[in-house]
């Protein structure tokens, strides 16, 4: 059996508000912002969500003071659901292409139908329908 490098494209993106819903139980239901993505590994860093202990060495040079800092460590992709703040909870993330000219039909050979209309790909929430971004 053949193992493909599975790398699944994220619906979520840097800045997007998301709930926690599976993990540690003190982190469970909070929200919080996603500060950085990692999708070789299908992880998300979310912010003040999974905070551990970095002990970090003093170096002068780099004006950086030793001690315990406190940082966020990463949650799967899975762990997590987009905040939508019309709903007041988790949801799931469609997409919606809107712009599209539909009026030509699918057998239509001119060369006018080969001008492509400009279309927009949004994403929208799955429960109350709201553009979200």
């Amino acid at each position: 059996m053949k193992v493909q490098n599975a790398t699944m494209k994220a619906k979520l993106k840097k800045n997007d508000p998301v709930i926690v819903i599976r993990g540690n139980r003190a982190d469970r239901g909070k929200v919080g912002k996603i500060l950085r993505l990692i999708p070789e590994k299908q992880r998300l860093v979310v912010e003040k969500i999974r905070l551990i202990k970095e002990y970090v060495r003093a170096n002068p040079q780099k004006n950086i003071q030793g001690g315990i800092v406190d940082r966020e460590g990463s949650v799967p992709l899975s762990s997590v659901l987009y905040y939508c703040k019309e709903c007041e909870q988790g949801v799931r993330i469609g997409f919606k292409i809107t712009g599209a000219d539909e009026s030509e039909g699918k057998g239509s050979k001119s060369k006018k139908s080969t001008k492509l209309a400009k279309t927009f790909k949004q994403r929208i929430c799955k429960k109350c329908g709201v553009v979200l971004d």
